[in-house]
């Protein structure tokens, strides 16, 4: 190897992560780049780190767009790494992997680039460190291209997959239209389950991948004609019937909130969200009122 491929390996890891190599992933290093090789380096590390802090499918971890991500951060382009990161959240959507699953990679990658010659790949890494527009950048892109077959414009909250409080005010229109033609009160026939985040909770990839997580239960309880809606940025909903077996899926619902949280050693330290069932009111325009309070 010459001087300046050592110089960028040594660089990214040292000669232990060069040793680990074989052939078939380094290639010959005298007919490679330096800046190849710092590219293979830094992937490498990557995915070391991704693996151990929870990437459940090795074989599905490689793609292009990890290469293009690890060759603009490199070279330390604004504009690259952005349009690179939003190409590899497209692209890990596609593949199916999840919005905390595809976080979590991106905040292995954060930490090995905060320790370039560290010895070994960390053991935990805290995804709240994740520089922001990145983290924005990587979600936005995946969550676009995850509803791209269902999207339907207006109509589903792109991060959890929900109705869009859009929907939800339309649908009460209807359900209040429906209650005076036949007479009766709504808050007779239907109830609205409400999980609200802690409002002093971190922001960022904890409270994304909460909100991906109490939506997925969500959908998990309330599997028939419910609306389940996107209330806010830290606030969902279910539209039910009232019925006798509300309450007790209420209580389901925080417990497989509570427990799912628990199981992810980055979401267990939070505090855990707030279920309640309110009452709506007499009218759609109080109704629509109750949502904005909702909403904040």
């Amino acid at each position: 190897m010459d001087t300046g491929a050592t110089g960028a390996a040594d660089g990214l890891g040292g000669a232990e992560h060069r040793a680990s190599f074989g052939a078939d992933e380094l290639g010959e290093c005298t007919e490679t780049s330096g800046a190849q090789v710092a590219v293979r380096v830094l992937r490498h590390r990557w995915r070391v780190a991704s693996l151990a802090t929870g990437w459940r499918f090795p074989s599905d971890w490689s793609l292009p767009e990890v290469d293009e991500v690890c060759a603009s951060v490199l070279a330390g382009e604004d504009a690259a790494i952005a349009d690179s990161l939003a190409k590899l959240g497209r692209a890990r959507a596609t593949a199916g992997a999840g919005l905390p699953e595809t976080l979590t990679d991106l905040a292995a990658l954060h930490a090995v680039l905060a320790d370039p010659g560290a010895e070994s790949e960390p053991a935990t890494i805290d995804p709240d460190g994740t520089p922001s527009v990145r983290l924005t950048t990587t979600a936005l892109a995946w969550a676009d291209a995850a509803m791209e077959p269902v999207r339907d414009a207006g109509v589903l909250d792109p991060l959890t997959g929900l109705v869009s409080l859009a929907y939800l005010r339309q649908r009460l229109d209807e359900v209040y239209r429906g209650a005076d033609r036949a007479g009766h009160w709504v808050d007779n026939r239907y109830t609205l389950l409400v999980v609200s985040l802690d409002p002093g909770a971190r922001s960022g990839w904890s409270r994304m991948a909460s909100m991906v997580l109490v939506a997925d239960v969500l959908r998990a309880v309330f599997d028939g004609g419910e609306t389940r809606c996107a209330l806010g940025p830290s606030t969902v909903g279910v539209l039910a019937d009232r019925e006798d077996g509300l309450a007790a899926r209420a209580v389901l619902v925080r417990r497989l909130v509570n427990e799912r949280a628990c199981a992810d050693p980055a979401l267990h330290a939070e505090r855990q969200p707030r279920t309640s069932l309110v009452r709506l009111p007499a009218t759609y325009e109080r109704a629509i009122e109750l949502l904005g309070r909702l909403a904040r």
